[in-house]
């Protein structure tokens, strides 16, 4: 409606007409000249339609800011309008999304499906569960305080590899090398201070390192080292190994303490050798006397010596170590050495019959092992449970894993 002056008036919202009066007196006059021809204003139906579509546009320009906040992020205002007739409805832009995925989809199940083939043992050892079983036999076993009550469970029968030579035995969880060789606390007992106690419990974990982990010794060299840490007045033992260096034989043979292989014929695979046992001491039946007890169990993975060759077979060498330290105020002993008390092994896969002062491992693909063909019990070469034999074997016996 217009006022008396023909000017338009402000609604009652208070807000101010879009038309100027300029343009109002304009189309007054033009429809005074041509009735019927002159622009037609918006109904206030319509106009109050509009009103209400811009100021909903608003409220959701100012929500989305709002929520945007939370994000971090510019809030883009939502137009109220229909969708382009050029650009298509939402619908179809999402459409085309998801048809730009299922190549990528089609892409990542073929790859999947090619693995399986190539590896099935991945999608065998998920399903049987064999693959979690896997993953706990590879966790690191705490060091051995007691003696086992039973040999290890079984494993999976698994191949050794030059990646992985310990694979298929109950080594894989085992200790590495020296690391392996943990010394108790010393402490004061028969007559030795608790130093005392100390300093042979250290020269026991050498003379264990210098016949069984040296890389020297192992790889076939002469292990002087070792010797010297021997007492040299015990001929028993300290003259027979020397004697056995020096011309091995059936009665004098150096694997007795020294765990040895001929280079011409193996080789060691990697650095590792896994190891597992304990150490423990205590008072004598001598005032003054010390006796050290060591019982360790060592793997040595092995390939041939000629290049290429990639066949990893694994020897286990046990030993039970008993060595005596005396009073140097009671007894004669020479300074830095052990008298051994007594040192009873246990071998599994080397060849019988053979004393030429090297350890002779088989490998799966050999025709027929070296030396005596195997005649006496199965044994388990990791079973830890039981002493060690100090009887002669009958016949030549077989492991029944190494």
């Amino acid at each position: 409606m217009t006022d008396k002056g023909g000017a338009r008036a402000v609604g009652a919202s208070g807000e101010r007409p879009s038309v100027s009066d300029e343009e109002w007196a304009e189309f007054v006059r033009r429809a005074a000249e041509e009735p019927g021809q002159g622009p037609k204003e918006p109904s206030a139906r319509a106009r109050m339609v509009t009103e209400r579509l811009r100021q909903e546009d608003a409220e959701r320009a100012a929500a989305a800011g709002r929520r945007g906040k939370w994000f971090r992020r510019k809030a883009e205002p939502v137009r109220n309008e229909p969708p382009g007739w050029r650009t298509g409805p939402a619908w179809q832009e999402s459409r085309r999304g998801r048809g730009r995925l299922k190549p990528a989809l089609a892409i990542l199940l073929i790859a999947g499906l090619a693995l399986v083939v190539l590896k099935p043992s991945l999608l065998i050892d998920r399903l049987t569960g064999k693959a979690d079983q896997d993953a706990k036999s590879r966790q690191p076993l705490a060091a051995e305080s007691a003696r086992p009550t039973a040999p290890p469970t079984g494993q999976y029968p698994d191949r050794p590899t030059l990646k992985e030579p310990f694979r298929g035995s109950p080594a894989v969880q085992w200790a590495e090398g020296e690391a392996a060789i943990e010394l108790p606390e010393a402490k004061a007992v028969g007559g030795l201070t608790a130093e005392q106690v100390a300093e042979g419990l250290k020269r026991t974990k050498q003379l264990l390192v210098l016949s069984n982990l040296d890389p020297a010794t192992v790889g076939g060299g002469r292990p002087d080292a070792a010797v010297k840490l021997l007492e040299p007045r015990q001929e028993s033992v300290h003259g027979l190994l020397v004697k056995g260096l020096d011309a091995p034989g059936k009665d004098q043979d150096p694997v007795w303490m020294f765990s040895r292989f001929n280079p011409a014929e193996v080789r060691l695979v990697g650095s590792v050798v896994k190891t597992r046992g304990r150490m423990t001491f205590e008072a004598g039946q001598r005032p003054g006397e010390v006796l050290v007890k060591a019982d360790y169990t060592f793997v040595y993975p092995l390939v041939r010596a000629k290049a290429g060759s990639d066949e990893v077979a694994r020897t286990v060498v046990r030993r039970q170590l008993t060595v005596a330290l005396d009073d140097p105020q009671r007894y004669t002993v020479t300074a830095g050495t052990l008298a051994v008390v007594d040192y009873p092994n246990d071998i599994g896969n080397s060849a019988c019959g053979v004393y030429d002062g090297f350890l002779h491992p088989s490998f799966p693909s050999d025709a027929r092992p070296a030396g005596e063909a195997p005649s006496g019990p199965p044994t388990d070469p990791y079973d830890r449970s039981k002493d060690i034999s100090r009887q002669d074997p009958e016949g030549c016996g077989v492991v029944t894993r190494s």
